[in-house]
This record gives C-alpha cells, sequence and structure tokens, in this order.
C-alpha cells in the first residue's frame, strides 16, 4: 500500500508529541491521542508529503 504521509520539521514533530502529550494529561489513551493528532496533522497540512510503501499484513500471513 502506498501513502501520502506529512513531512515534517523537527519542530512540528516535537509539537505534534507535545499535543500528544497534552491529550493523555486530558484523559485519552496514547492510541486515541495519536489518532487524533494525526488527523489534526493531515488536515492542515500544506507542505511536502512523503511517499511511503506498508506491506499488507493480511499478504505476509498468506505466505507462511
Amino acid at each position: 500500500m502506498f501513502i501520502g504521509i506529512p513531512a515534517l520539521s523537527h519542530e512540528q514533530q516535537q509539537q505534534a508529541v507535545e499535543r500528544i502529550q497534552e491529550l493523555m494529561a486530558g484523559g485519552l489513551s496514547s492510541g486515541e491521542a495519536i489518532t487524533q493528532v494525526a488527523q489534526e496533522i493531515r488536515q492542515n497540512h500544506k507542505g511536502e508529503r512523503i511517499r511511503a510503501m506498508f506491506e499488507d499484513e493480511d499478504e505476509e500471513n498468506e505466505e507462511e
């Protein structure tokens, strides 16, 4: 699977980490906080995107 992932600067990455920590301090689980911040980044990001390839886990299981 190919997907365009926002390319973030170190400062933007740090801001995302801090936002996740804020949400967790407010009671969200780590997974919920990460999901929310990822959605916010995708909606608001206006910079470059990295093209990444992820292997489908189902394909790996079929080979075994």
